[in-house]
């Protein structure tokens, strides 16, 4: 770590530039040395023991009290891996912390992915800019359940910001989407899991930004084949015309997975123990249910002026095994005629978000944080991307040595 002082100490000068104190500036270069040394704990206490400049007390004034904008920082960040990275997707997702007790910001008996069960956690959304080979994270949100939001005494003492109101995980993730829009930042396609792909309102919205996807949804979702049309009654003469109707009822998309029958092997990448290869199958559908519904009708013009017919999305299905259900579906709006190499491929780019995770909690100390404030875990959070955002760097840069 101190031969890659000068380097970590330019990294630190360009991407805190927004921070206007030097000393600031020298704490957040030493918070960063402290997350990449040896050690199993990386909040501030051991941290300050390990490093030879150590304060503890400066540490947890920069970290929890100082008010410098993580924001800015983040920023600079993004662009600099955006830039290096030259990711093919932008992932979605969330993390969870479990946590002791219930003063630190955003801590509730909720779901943990960490744990596998409901536990008393926080739990935040993130976007990761990502390729096959590298990965890091460009922005982050903490979420709030509605027991915080609606509670004043306890937003007071975690300082929540009079401006930060209840959102879903989904609106969280479109935020994020929209504050990375406004820092000159396009997504080229954006991937996310089942959490976050089977809200219609979700896709919508994407597609609302300009925004493809590639999301996972669930099997019991409703679908028209891409043949169905809608049929148009003829006028009565008398009132408004009757709205043109699908005489078949949707099905699930398990349903019209099981009549489909083409399935393919393919491989989308080289793992630990070989090629990754599975059986897949493209169809074009048309989704239905009451937003899809909305959205065509809004889309053509009004209740009345629309022709009934719903867009067409590429449905992409995973089946592993022909003896056995299908294990996995994907919707799309990228048309069906892309090549299924590269539906699959960006279908399955989520698991770069796995490396994510275990390096910034198991090698950073993402979930380290023993603060409870709102301003103290965001700041730790971005020191951390900050951390990893320097290492990614480092790996991408083919003029860079770790000195031995």
């Amino acid at each position: 770590m101190e031969g890659l002082r000068r380097d970590l100490a330019g990294f630190v000068g360009e991407v805190f530039a927004s921070v206007p104190r030097r000393d600031q500036r020298r704490w957040g270069e030493c918070y960063l040395r402290g997350l990449m040394l040896d050690g199993r704990r990386k909040s501030i206490q051991p941290m300050a023991a390990r490093l030879p400049d150590g304060n503890m007390q400066a540490l947890q004034q920069f970290v929890n009290q100082s008010p410098w904008d993580w924001l800015p920082v983040r920023q600079r960040i993004a662009e600099r891996l955006v830039e290096a990275v030259r990711p093919e997707v932008w992932v979605i997702d969330d993390v969870s912390f479990p946590k002791c007790g219930t003063a630190s910001v955003g801590v509730a008996r909720q779901y943990c992915g960490a744990l596998g069960k409901r536990a008393n956690c926080q739990v935040a959304v993130s976007v990761h800019a990502a390729t096959d080979t590298a990965s890091c994270p460009l922005d982050w949100q903490l979420y709030l359940p509605e027991e915080w939001t609606s509670d004043a005494a306890r937003r007071r003492r975690a300082g929540v910001p009079d401006d930060v109101t209840y959102a879903t995980k989904t609106q969280l993730a479109l935020d994020l989407l929209d504050r990375l829009a406004g820092w000159d930042l396009a997504a080229p396609i954006v991937v996310a899991d089942c959490g976050y792909g089977r809200s219609v309102s979700f896709r919508l919205a994407l597609e609302d930004r300009g925004l493809d996807y590639v999301v996972a949804v669930e099997a019991k979702e409703v679908a028209h084949a891409a043949g169905a049309r809608p049929h148009q009654p003829a006028y009565g003469g008398l009132g408004p015309p009757t709205l043109p109707r699908y005489r078949t009822r949707p099905v699930t998309l398990a349903e019209l997975a099981a009549g489909h029958g083409v399935f393919s092997e393919v491989s989308w990448r080289q793992g630990s123990k070989g090629s990754m290869c599975s059986r897949f199958a493209v169809l074009e559908i048309r989704p239905a249910g009451k937003q899809s519904l909305r959205q065509a009708q809004e889309q053509g013009g009004g209740h009345y002026a629309w022709d009934g017919v719903l867009p067409l999305r590429t449905l992409l299905v995973e089946q592993a095994d022909a003896t056995a259900e299908p294990t996995g579906y994907w919707i799309s709006s990228l048309s069906a005629a892309t090549p299924i190499e590269r539906l699959v491929r960006l279908a399955k780019m989520r698991w770069r978000i796995e490396h994510d995770y275990r390096e910034l909690k198991h090698g950073l100390g993402l979930d380290h944080f023993e603060g409870r404030t709102w301003r103290g875990w965001h700041h730790h959070v971005t020191l951390v991307t900050a951390a990893q955002a320097f290492l990614t760097l480092r790996r991408l840069d083919p003029k860079a040595r770790t000195p031995a």
